[in-house]
């Protein structure tokens, strides 16, 4: 499996033959239609490749939050259990109880901030997904475009050439 930094220098080399593909240099003849597609098809399959990544990591940090509450509603329900048979034991154990029941409401405590963060940085990250996703659309539109323009302007100097060397035909 590629490293992070294996995908992200792909992805670089990928974005500049994506900008380089519309780029015409003379003496050079324009890149094939079949050449475009095959890269904007690799383009694509590198961005599904980043997305499936990006939702694999968002369903190990959900597992792991998960894992956790399970493992502190447990712990809760245990010393339920254990406040329960503290209970039993009245008197000799009655500073012991009091300590638990502290270490519990500190505990209640500090699991309300951390849900709370939890669903922040689900937000944050749809958010980011978003605005990744609606970025790299406006990409590929301001791609199309330059390519269209650069096709266009292409085809008008080629009119141009043919019709300037008519008229040096018609003069000689």
């Amino acid at each position: 499996m590629a490293t992070p930094k294996q995908i992200w220098e792909q992805q670089q080399l990928q974005m500049q033959r994506v900008k380089n593909s519309g780029v015409i240099v003379s003496n050079e003849t324009p890149m094939k239609d079949d050449k475009e597609e095959e890269m904007a098809k690799s383009a694509l399959a590198l961005f599904r490749a980043k997305e499936e990544e990006i939702e694999r990591k968002k369903m190990e940090v959900r597992d792991k939050v998960e894992s956790y509450m399970g493992r502190v509603e447990e712990a809760t329900r245990r010393l339920a259990d254990i406040r329960e048979e503290l209970d039993a034991l009245i008197d000799p154990m009655r500073k012991e109880i009091g300590f638990l029941r502290k270490k519990i409401d500190t505990v209640n405590r500090e699991l309300k901030p951390l849900g709370q963060s939890c669903q922040k940085k689900e937000r944050e990250y749809k958010e980011a997904l978003d605005a990744f996703n609606d970025k790299n659309k406006e990409k590929t539109q301001l791609v199309g475009k330059l390519m269209e323009l650069v096709s266009e302007s292409e085809r008008l100097r080629m009119k141009k050439l043919e019709e300037l060397s008519k008229s040096i035909e018609t003069l000689g």
